[in-house]
């Protein structure tokens, strides 16, 4: 039978409130996929940048009315207000979410479409989040458009990825640099499972090389090594950035 809005209990209204939220995130990012398809990636990562400074602002001015909490320039007195360290669990508890969700979209499409198409699909949505996450880093930085390969370095250790997984930078000629995964969260939880490595050069030969090149276009991404690829033990993947 159909419910009123106003006949929902209290349990009702908690789901509702929480399918309207992933409602929500689904359209922002609908109309970000649907703007870089009319206007091209470069356009749409500018206007993606411009628009959640207004909308941000907004949804926080809206929710902290309802939720009592208060705002100094524009942030939540009661996260700025967290010690570092809660902080910190925070971000780490958001990015391996961010990391779940992801495993669980690629699930479900092998269970349901198979392996070749979970892999289409995940290393196809690399090509979009990948320039989305940079180009959010370099904003947050303060980058310019050409920062050269120490831009990059900085950039890369506040990818999502950055907070859960160890990596490391080698250093090696003025115009170049290696970066390596050493532990990988992923990786780290099949070995221990006693599985072999997921094979995931393809979408991190479109995941690095999308990254750097929207942080310097100038910047040439290199595989030196990624599953199916045979691997050291100190890393699972690695990748030579030069800039020309």
């Amino acid at each position: 039978m159909t419910q009123k809005l106003e006949d929902l209990d209290q349990n009702e209204l908690v789901r509702l409130l929480l399918d309207m939220v992933q409602r929500m995130i689904l359209h922002y990012g609908l109309w970000y996929t649907e703007v870089r398809h009319q206007v091209g990636e470069q356009k749409a990562l500018a206007l993606l940048t411009r628009q959640l400074e207004r909308s941000l602002s907004l949804q926080l001015k809206r929710l902290s009315k309802v939720f009592g909490f208060s705002l100094t320039n524009g942030l939540p007195d009661f996260l700025r207000q967290l010690p570092a360290e809660t902080m910190q669990q925070v971000l780490e508890q958001v990015s391996v979410s961010w990391l779940a969700n992801d495993g669980i979209w690629f699930q479900t499409v092998e269970q349901a479409c198979g392996m070749n198409d979970a892999k289409r699909c995940n290393d196809t949505c690399w090509a979009i989040f990948s320039p989305v996450e940079a180009e959010s880093i370099r904003h947050f930085l303060k980058l310019d458009r050409q920062p050269g390969l120490e831009g990059l370095k900085q950039a890369l250790g506040f990818r999502l990825y950055a907070v859960i997984n160890v990596q490391s930078i080698v250093e090696e000629t003025e115009d170049s640099f290696v970066f390596q995964m050493n532990e990988c969260r992923v990786q780290a939880a099949r070995k221990r499972k006693g599985l072999e490595d997921y094979p995931c050069k393809s979408a991190g030969l479109v995941e690095y090389a999308y990254f750097a090149r929207t942080i310097d276009p100038r910047i040439k991404t290199e595989c030196i090594g990624c599953p199916p690829d045979d691997h050291p033990e100190e890393w699972f993947c690695a990748w030579r950035f030069t800039v020309e």
